[in-house]
């Protein structure tokens, strides 16, 4: 596509879905409300300490008293990691989206404070970063390869715009656009700015947020030429590397000069795998969809087609977790995924949720994108914090043995317990900020459309025609697979309009739908049909809903025996059980030590059991399995050729993925031996 027709379809936005307000979905669900309360109450309160470094024990932050020193509040001089300020933006972020479901006068005046804050230590020309402010005043945009100034900007922007959208204040909505203002004035086409782009992609994304809530058209202009100048020639990052007297500030990573660790190493609609820094790639394609969305750009939107095939098909973990190597945080290659020295940021599931969302607003009847967004939600993401709401995963194994975490080097970044904070930390925030803004991923609409991506209970306002349409979803869709709904309106009239259900690929295309107590339809996980051999998608109903109209929908939830492709060496031979969202794994604390030992029995008997004591709650899988060891005493020899093996038979207990290590620290095993 040449420029020309990039224009003209620039002025024409893809006629996407879009979701819910925030302020409209309210949650009241069996499982996700103790979550979001404990965002609410414990862990935004939690980070809010930490930020300020008065948690016992956790790395300091010190990311409040930077913006303190960089306001004049405070003397002392800049501490943290390069994009420490975004801590504080996605804090402010989470507060806004918790803020929109739910006024809290307290939490307000304390990010009102927070806003008073950022907007002291605004420099007057729009520019607010507190490394480059306190550390290095005259080196503004002199190493963007490496140095978040633009990433940090990115998670501002969105944190003002969801904190402006909640409460209507302007100042933290100005802010945004003086900075923003201020980059458009330093990057674009034009010989006398520079032709940059950052390292860690987010400006992109942040950027149409802006344009989207402000209508300035700049924002989206710029967040483009962001994109379509990565991966050009002559390559930014060393032209900026040789200015600046060939140094860095990471040296064991060389961004500078390894593009691909920051998908800079073709331009963004040549690339065609995923490459480099997990988190990087997930919010880079964030961006691309944004864009192409709100432009129309087919070419755009084809290259992120082309990056989620490859990653959700060859380099995806079946947790949702995406990077396979610590190095970088990074992918490797096709069916890398090895389950012991797995990295799978929390972050780069989160990201990838947010990929997901975007493609599933654009195409909103392929729910291969809810099915993966599901996947990392109820998997990865979940299990990134501790039930308690004050401990989290950086990094998510698969395969954990707690002895090689803490003597063999390979292992360092593996850990067997959630921490209490970290010096580099992303994670925990983004957790909260997700988790706070989880209505905006449940319901998009188009048209006279409403599609249901997750079932998850409460109520949700949608406006169509002047009515105000009230769904009222009940739901135990996590542990049983049922979801009642209630349609609910004050019109003169019945309203006309298509409810659009998902179907989960876990189910096998099986289940049964019932309106108003009368069977509807239904689908068997063993039948022929093209629904069901496909094992997802959607199923629309098209009618006339009068006030007071009710959907049941009960899907099918075999415990499913999941195989890894034959290509990944690492889970070939082996098993693991799902079933309905929830990925399930081994601990020690119901199994013993040693799991490696383990091996389900192909034909053996799988039960399923709900332990309302256990964790908050949640079902227990029983499985037929024997536990393999020498027939006699091994005695002292390394080795030996004599020995025999015997298989004791036992029941292994599974338990969902997302509550390991939370009864203190043990193995953990996702993947089993599978015997005959």
């Amino acid at each position: 596509m040449d420029q020309m027709e990039k224009d003209s379809v620039f002025v024409s936005a893809m006629n996407r879905s879009r979701p819910l307000p925030l302020s409209s979905v309210r949650i009241q669900d069996s499982f996700w409300s103790e979550y979001i309360r404990l965002v609410r109450e414990v862990v935004v309160p939690y980070q809010w300490e930490a930020l300020n470094d008065r948690v016992p024990g956790a790395e300091p932050s010190h990311a409040i008293r930077n913006f303190q020193i960089a306001a004049g509040d405070e003397q002392g001089s800049f501490y943290g990691m390069v994009f420490q300020d975004s801590d504080v933006a996605k804090w402010l972020e989470a507060v806004g989206y918790l803020l929109a479901s739910e006024h809290d006068e307290e939490l307000v005046t304390l990010a009102d404070e927070v806003i008073d804050l950022l907007a002291r230590a605004q420099q007057p020309d729009g520019y607010l970063n507190t490394y480059f402010t306190l550390r290095e005043p005259g080196k503004r945009w002199t190493n963007l390869s490496e140095c978040h100034e633009l990433y940090c900007a990115g998670h501002l922007i969105e944190a003002a715009v969801a904190y402006h959208a909640a409460t209507g204040n302007m100042r933290v909505l100005d802010i945004a656009r003086r900075f923003a203002d201020y980059i458009d004035t330093i990057f674009g086409p034009e010989p006398a700015k520079l032709q940059g782009y950052d390292g860690h992609p987010e400006i992109e994304l942040a950027l149409v947020k802006l344009y989207r809530a402000t209508g300035e058209h700049r924002y989206l202009s710029l967040s483009r030429f962001f994109l379509d100048q990565r991966g050009a020639q002559p390559h930014f990052y060393k032209l900026e590397w040789e200015k600046r007297g060939e140094t860095v500030h990471f040296p064991g990573l060389l961004m500078s000069h390894d593009y691909a660790y920051s998908q800079a190493h073709l331009p963004v609609r040549q690339q065609e795998a995923a490459d480099g820094h997990a988190v990087r790639l997930v919010y880079l394609c964030a961006g691309m969809a944004d864009v192409a969305a709100e432009t129309g750009d087919a070419e755009l939107l084809a290259a992120c087609r082309k990056l989620w095939s490859n990653m959700v098909t060859k380099r995806m973990y079946i947790t949702g977790g995406i990077g396979s190597m610590a190095h970088g945080e990074s992918f490797t290659y096709d069916y890398d995924l090895p389950s012991d020295t797995v990295y799978a940021e929390t972050c780069a599931s989160i990201g990838l949720i947010f990929f997901a969302a975007r493609m599933l607003q654009i195409e909103p009847k392929d729910g291969g994108y809810a099915d993966v967004l599901e996947r990392a939600l109820y998997n990865t993401v979940v299990s990134g914090m501790s039930r308690d709401g004050k401990h989290f995963f950086y990094v998510n194994p698969l395969e954990v043995h707690p002895e090689a975490c803490s003597h063999n080097h390979n292992y360092k970044h593996i850990k067997p317990e959630r921490q209490g904070w970290f010096g580099c930390a992303c994670c925990p925030p983004n957790i909260a900020r997700l988790l706070a803004s989880l209505g905006q991923y449940m319901y998009t609409t188009r048209d006279r459309t409403l599609y249901t991506h997750l079932y998850i209970g409460g109520q949700a306002e949608w406006v169509l025609d002047g009515n105000v349409i009230s769904l009222v979803q009940e739901s135990d869709y996590a542990w049983n697979g049922a979801v009642r709904m209630r349609v609910e309106h004050a019109a003169a009239v019945p309203v006309a309009f298509t409810l659009s259900l998902r179907i989960p690929s876990w189910s096998g295309g099986g289940y049964s739908l019932l309106i108003n107590g009368q069977l509807a339809k239904s689908s068997s996980s063993d039948s022929h049909s093209s629904e069901a051999a496909r094992g997802g998608g959607y199923v629309e109903l098209n009618r006339v809903w009068q006030s007071g109209d009710t959907v049941e929908l009960t899907f099918d939830m075999p415990i499913l025996r999941m195989k890894g492709h034959p290509l990944i060496r690492h889970t070939f031979g082996k098993t693991t059980l799902q079933r309905g969202p929830f990925v399930y794994c081994m601990e020690e604390a119901d199994n013993g030590a040693h799991l490696h030992q383990v091996a389900l029995l192909r034909g053996g008997d799988l039960e399923v059991q709900f332990n309302p004591q256990l964790l908050g709650g949640l079902c227990t899988i029983t499985a037929d399995a024997v536990r393999r060891g020498p027939a006699a005493d091994w005695q002292q020899s390394l080795y030996a050729s004599d020995m025999k093996w015997e298989n004791t038979p036992m029941k292994a207990t599974f338990i969902p993925y997302y509550a390991w290590a939370n009864r203190g620290i043990g193995e953990m095993a996702v993947w089993v031996e599978d015997r005959m």
